[in-house]
């Protein structure tokens, strides 16, 4: 990804765009000048019940508390304040399904489905501070769900559909969850697949703390049904009451807990809360993808079970009234004009989606996206890892046809919202490269020392062969950051706070470097960056060299245990349909590219051509399991992946 900082290959935004574009440079100015006004002026964008007193109390160091003082309602800001202020007829979800079947819900219809919830969850007697977990696809009835919970002050915890019976119950029980909501089954190219079940198997055995199980009709399958403890959501929600008052919450309240990888295997459940964390994701939403409401049909592609899910389809677009399209599919099915159709359909403006899903494009060819008409798009959006250049300029040109701004973002779980970006009609871009924070947050890049690195040196292709890699800080804190992992204080002061326990700096995990601007090129997790023979390469920038070969279509790099050098770099590799040369002339073409393009030290051990390389269901390469494959292992966990059966067609070589 650290391809090309020259300024030569570098884009600014159009004066039409910059004219009606929602941020403006001196942000940046007002935020450093007084960083507690600017955050009191972003809060003040929701409806608060009862006013702040206070910005931020830090003295509790690293947990926060923000806006100390204020209540507000999370739904309420989302959705009843809209259909207030006369907005009730324009439509809030354009769902599509993945059989072909749509829904369009206005915000008065999503308000009387949030509030038919709310009462039926009171009814089952669940009160503030109960947890609820959400099993389900993309459907609204998750959407609906979550914003019921957030109505009554119940702490959702949602978890991916595509997690197994295992992990579903280490979720629950870590949660406490009273409840949980799923759908009989899911749709999954074509075929209606069981998600009731894997339920009923997480709650055998021992007994849990789930009292109901609440199950959407989505496929009409055949479930399993336990009396007493199963209700159907067509039996009960719907014939709840659809009028509801929501009360105010402390600032502080908790909102959901969501859990994401550790270390140690066991999963972190992240802590968010309500008034930051809404106030940043409504901030962030505006200002990154510039958003009009009424004008603007937004598109993130992300599932619920993820961050980007929550704080951009649910939280920061329906606080700021989108009008968003909500996809129960995949991207290939029925075939791989799927998103562009869809795009067709709905006029979508503004989209954002995951760089693996960019290159995946890429691999299919541009006479797919090239077959639709694509002119209503004005803003491209990438999440979930580094973008390597070669697919940023590919987007772009593409995609946006030369013209569209493109918001690279760099976000955690842990951070809730956004906190690296271009601002679009601001930030003059450069392909590959995060460039700055946001307005309102601070961080640096730092050596082991905690010392500032140094700018590189040089505009040379790659900012990295004149400039330092360091480590990826956050030295003030911020409105949506993580109060903590649920049960287990230790643990977030661990994981989080020690490794700069000296300077109180929260450390992201991932390494970065500064290009001769001081922009920042952010180089993935740290773990992603290997030692070779005591010299620190990027996995992301030997892939981004890989990806550079005309014959490739997409790359996942991995370091290897090595007895010489420490690690020893392993790729693998997809071609493009049209290349023909797929043997060790090939294999020596890429490794000959790396070494020119990065340096000797950077050419990988080995290249293994593969037909498929393992994804989450969020489009996030399993660099974890390729590891394993690289050294021989066993495999670990693979209950995320799309298709676990990806693994014997790399062992085979064979689709």
């Amino acid at each position: 990804m650290t391809e090309t900082a020259d300024h030569r290959d570098s884009y600014p935004p159009t004066a039409a765009f910059a004219a009606a574009a929602n941020a403006d440079a001196t942000l940046y100015q007002r935020a450093q000048t007084d960083r507690d006004a600017f955050w009191a002026e972003q809060a003040d964008r929701l409806q608060w019940h009862r006013p702040f007193d206070r910005v931020l109390d830090w003295s509790a160091a690293p947990v926060a508390k923000w806006f100390v003082g204020g209540t507000l309602n999370v739904a309420y800001n989302c959705v009843d304040r809209h259909v207030l202020d006369g907005h009730g007829d324009q439509i809030a979800i354009q769902w599509e399904g993945e059989p072909g079947d749509s829904r369009a819900i206005t915000y008065a219809e999503l308000l009387a489905e949030v509030c038919r919830a709310a009462n039926y969850l009171t009814e089952l007697g669940l009160r503030a501070g109960d947890r609820v977990a959400v099993y389900m696809p993309m459907v609204p009835e998750a959407i609906i769900s979550m914003l019921a919970c957030a109505r009554l002050g119940l702490t959702h915890s949602v978890v991916f559909a595509g997690f197994s019976p295992t992990a579903l119950r280490q979720r629950v029980d870590d949660a406490g969850a009273r409840l949980i909501i799923t759908t009989d089954g899911q749709w999954r190219r074509g075929t209606a697949t069981p998600l009731k079940a894997a339920v009923d198997e997480a709650l055998s055995g021992d007994p849990s703390t789930v009292e109901h199980v609440l199950v959407v009709r989505r496929t009409g399958i055949e479930v399993p049904w336990t009396q007493h403890r199963d209700l159907w959501w067509h039996d009960t929600v719907e014939h709840a009451t659809p009028e509801h008052e929501a009360q105010p919450f402390d600032a502080e309240h908790p909102l959901f807990i969501l859990y994401t990888s550790g270390t140690t295997g066991k999963p972190k459940g992240i802590l968010h809360t309500t008034g930051g964390y809404l106030t940043q994701t409504s901030y962030t939403h505006h200002i990154v993808f510039d958003h009009k409401p009424g004008q603007d049909i937004y598109w993130c592609t992300a599932d619920i079970g993820w961050i980007t899910g929550h704080s951009y389809i649910v939280y920061g677009p329906l606080s700021n009234r989108a009008t968003q399209v909500v996809y129960e599919g995949t991207p290939n099915f029925p075939d791989e004009h799927r998103h562009w159709q869809i795009i067709e359909k709905y006029g979508v403006t503004l989209y954002y989606t995951a760089p693996t899903l960019v290159r995946t494009f890429m691999k299919w060819g541009r006479e797919i996206p090239a077959a639709h008409d694509l002119t209503s798009l004005r803003l491209l959006g990438s999440v979930g890892e580094p973008i390597n250049p070669e697919a940023w300029r590919w987007y772009r040109e593409v995609i946006g046809a030369h013209r569209t701004p493109i918001v690279d973002t760099w976000w955690q779980t842990e951070t809730g919202a956004i906190m690296i970006s271009p601002l679009p009609g601001v930030t003059t871009t450069k392909p590959g490269a995060a460039m700055t924070p946001l307005p309102g947050i601070s961080a640096r890049v730092v050596d082991e020392d905690g010392k500032p690195v140094q700018k590189a040196e040089t505009d040379a292709d790659s900012p990295d062969r004149s400039a330092v890699v360091g480590y990826l800080v956050l030295d003030q804190p911020w409105p949506a950051m993580l109060r903590g992992i649920w049960g287990d204080t230790e643990r977030f002061h661990e994981t989080y706070w020690t490794r700069f326990a000296e300077q109180g700096w929260y450390f992201a995990g991932d390494g970065a470097t500064l290009d001769t601007d001081g922009d920042l090129w952010i180089l993935g997790r740290i773990d992603d960056v290997m030692n070779v023979s005591g010299h620190r390469i990027s996995t992301a920038e030997v892939e981004s060299a890989l990806v550079g070969h005309s014959g490739v279509a997409e790359a996942a790099v991995v370091g290897a245990t090595d007895a010489t050098t420490g690690q020893g770099i392993v790729a693998f590799v997809i071609l493009t349909a049209e290349t023909e040369n797929t043997g060790t002339e090939l294999v020596d073409e890429l490794k000959a590219e790396v070494t020119k393009q990065i340096s000797p030290i950077a050419r990988p051990r080995q290249i293994h051509i593969v037909p498929e390389l393992p994804k989450t269901r969020s489009g996030k390469i399993m660099r974890r399991l390729l590891r394993d494959i690289a050294e021989g292992r066993e495999l670990g966990d693979t209950s995320t992946l799309v298709d676990p059966k990806v693994f014997e067609a790399i062992r085979t070589g064979k689709a």
